[in-house]
């Protein structure tokens, strides 16, 4: 084989290796087979907690394994095809197979990256916040088109989308909006996106056609179920409703449903305008409230281990961690890791995992973000 072909094959074995040390395929089947067996008895429902817990636990496990034997088909066919077109003279189908070996190396990696989420929530359901800066329309123009490009992203991967709060600019865009984004590993894969994004562009709002430099903030919490106890006062908190704004029908704008809740010793505010039902808002904004003192928690214990990065890795204002420029130039750079995208309306279109993927390996090599230049 070519040596292109070469170095695929060898590459995606690699990452295979790494795959099935980290699974550990033989206690891995033999849990599957445990699970399987709980699954298959009837009472298994009668505590329901439980019987979701092993629910998850046998999905990951069966898709992890199934993964693997799919890599090593599709390795093997991928060689004989190539082995094939060589014996024959036929170029074209050599490089269809070189092509399927490049896909597979992606997912191969992309798989050895997913295989290391091992955080509490990780494999949860996620929010995603977004909050324009200071800037007027041109910032809230800016929150509505990340607000897009989170919802395209989990799109692509088959997530489930809801909006959870909308709350609409004075004259155009987004002031705030949240999203549950429902589907496994939600969060571990969008957890590295908190954080400050800036934008450059020329701006469609200046009748002068002058550049403009916008900035919105972005925060990632997961979605927290049954197994992890966060404890909230009532007490420390205010709750006030308010009529929805948006899109939703006639009832939308005619009743006080839609619910903020602020956690007075955190300075912590959630709220929620999805349902018509107050009730059902307020059981959600509960929800989003337990989980960001709960991402909160999971920060001081990160500062309290590694304090001498703390500073470094601090989800904030003022902390940026990527550039969009749309205007005089086309780039997309990543402050953390350096990685970088000369096409930025694929990114705002939801082409995330190269970005992902590099933080994500950044953070398991248990490295500090690198110092990278921004872009004008």
């Amino acid at each position: 084989m070519r040596a292109e072909a070469l170095s695929l094959v060898d590459a995606v074995k690699q990452s295979m290796g790494l795959l099935r040390r980290h699974l550990d395929v033989e206690t891995a089947e033999r849990r599957l087979a445990e699970l399987n067996a709980k699954v298959e008895d009837p009472n298994l429902w009668n505590d329901a907690e439980a019987a979701q817990k092993i629910m998850r636990e046998r999905t990951d496990l069966d898709d992890r394994l199934s993964s693997l034997a799919r890599f090593e088909s599709e390795l093997e066919d991928a060689v004989a095809l190539i082995e094939l077109a060589e014996a024959e003279g036929d170029e074209a189908v050599e490089q269809e197979g070189i092509d399927q070996l490049k896909g597979l190396k992606l997912e191969a990696e992309r798989r050895q990256i997913e295989a290391l989420l091992s955080g509490e929530a990780d494999a949860n359901d996620t929010y995603i916040e977004v909050h324009s800066g200071a800037g007027g329309t041109e910032s809230c123009d800016w929150a509505r088109m990340l607000f897009r490009m989170y919802a395209r992203w989990a799109e692509r991967h088959k997530f489930k989308v809801d909006v959870i709060e909308e709350t609409s600019g004075d004259e155009a865009g987004l002031k705030s909006g949240v999203l549950m984004v429902k589907g496994h590993n939600a969060h571990g894969w969008a957890k590295t996106e908190s954080g400050v994004h800036r934008l450059v562009r020329i701006s469609p709002f200046d009748s002068a056609a002058r550049r403009h430099t916008s900035f919105a903030s972005v925060w990632v919490y997961p979605v927290i179920d049954d197994r992890i106890e966060i404890d909230v006062k009532e007490s420390d908190c205010r709750i006030d409703t308010y009529r929805s704004s948006g899109a939703g029908g006639q009832h939308i704008n005619t009743t006080d449903s839609a619910v903020r809740i602020t956690h007075i010793p955190s300075g912590i505010v959630v709220a929620c305008q999805s349902e018509r039902s107050q009730h059902k808002n307020r059981a959600t904004a509960w929800n989003m409230l337990r989980a960001r003192l709960y991402e909160q928690e999971l920060e001081r214990r990160e500062a309290a281990a590694n304090a001498t990065e703390a500073s470094k890795t601090e989800i904030g204002w003022g902390h940026q961690i990527r550039s969009y420029v749309l205007q005089p130039y086309q780039l997309v750079k990543d402050l953390r890791t350096g990685t970088t995208s000369g096409t930025p309306d694929d990114v705002l279109d939801g082409d995330l995992d190269p970005f992902m993927e590099a933080a994500l390996a950044q953070r398991l090599e248990g490295g500090a973000p690198a110092a990278v230049e921004d872009v004008d």
